[in-house]
């Protein structure tokens, strides 16, 4: 019998030993991984990195980060769905590329709806902004940043400065109700991403569009536009492009790791405040020293707009959209 028991007391130890290797630390980091559609030099590429700076050492290192800009992990419009499923973790997000999904979203991206990045800004503490969350959170995504930009207009062949001028312009609007606002005062729509605007300039598809002053500069539109409707005092076009996190990402993280992630999200809004007002100056002076011809937009051609939205998208919005009215007090 004792062969058997020397036998079994090593065994015992073995298992013992081996037991050692397969215990994970509780201190082991969880890497979770951040995508989002705009190019290293952007700024909102930069924010995401401050706050996966600022929330690993906020969580002591229990929360590491690796990202993946310029749609290199998923498709700008397929991060909802991945997201809502688990599979990604945060994105930098443009909420109304999930309003095919969920149509309230679309009053993120709504024709004059507000008039400045910092209405768009304190929508947080409003109902509207409640309301925005809530309803995220309900399909799959959290808002953990806020942050707005605002949009200027380029074209070619004429400038573009009051409704009227749309007129058989051949414009990327980005958004369904800018779509539908720019088709019904006479412009003929195409639908692409930020990042095709350049060859669609260049190859004569588009004469006109629409983007964010931050996409201006770093897709390098100067290069085949003629003139610039700057941001820079007044917009008809706001966007919410948020850092939001996976509600199944948001659930698993421990208590501790939620308030790093709240805090710094709420500490990083006023830098979102500050990079979006940068973005509107830069784009002014690049398109400027590049010889573009830039126009302010002012005060009363930003009411003409507004005249057309009010008809067009706020009134289809209203309409299409279960709530969409009351949305819309809650905005204005």
């Amino acid at each position: 019998m004792r062969p058997l028991i020397r036998f079994t007391a090593i065994a015992t130890v073995l298992v013992m030993v081996w037991g050692l290797f397969l215990v994970v630390p509780t201190s082991q980091a969880r890497e979770l991984r951040i995508s989002h559609q705009f190019s290293e030099a952007d700024a909102r590429h930069k924010l995401a990195l401050e706050f996966a700076g600022e929330v690993e050492k906020a969580s002591a290192g229990s929360l590491t980060f690796k990202l993946f800009p310029s749609q290199a992990l998923f498709k700008s419009k397929s991060q909802y769905d991945a997201m809502a499923k688990g599979a990604l973790d945060l994105s930098v997000f443009p909420l109304a590329y999930a309003s095919g999904k969920i149509p309230e979203l679309d009053i993120t991206l709504m024709p004059c709806i507000i008039d400045s990045v910092e209405e768009g800004m304190a929508w947080r503490n409003k109902e509207i902004g409640k309301r925005i969350e809530a309803v995220c959170e309900k399909r799959g995504i959290k808002i953990i940043t806020w942050l707005w930009y605002a949009g200027g207009i380029g074209s070619k062949d004429k400038a573009i400065k009051v409704p009227d001028d749309v007129k058989g312009m051949k414009f990327r609007a980005a958004g369904k109700l800018f779509e539908f606002m720019l088709n019904e005062g006479g412009a003929s729509i195409t639908s692409m991403a930020s990042s095709e605007l350049y060859m669609a300039l260049q190859t004569g598809v588009l004469n006109a569009c629409l983007t964010s002053a931050e996409s201006f500069v770093s897709y390098r539109l100067y290069e085949q536009l003629e003139y610039f409707n700057t941001p820079e005092k007044y917009s008809i076009w706001y966007m919410a492009e948020p850092i939001v996190m996976s509600m199944r990402t948001w659930k698993s993280l421990s208590e501790k790791e939620k308030k790093a992630v709240v805090e710094v999200g709420l500490k990083l809004e006023s830098r979102a405040l500050e990079i979006a007002n940068e973005a509107n100056t830069i784009a002014t002076k690049v398109f400027s020293k590049a010889g573009i011809k830039v126009h302010a937009m002012t005060k009363d051609e930003w009411q003409k707009w507004r005249v057309l939205a009010e008809k067009t998208s706020w009134k289809r919005f209203a309409e299409k959209v279960k709530g969409g009215q009351e949305l819309l007090e809650l905005a204005k």
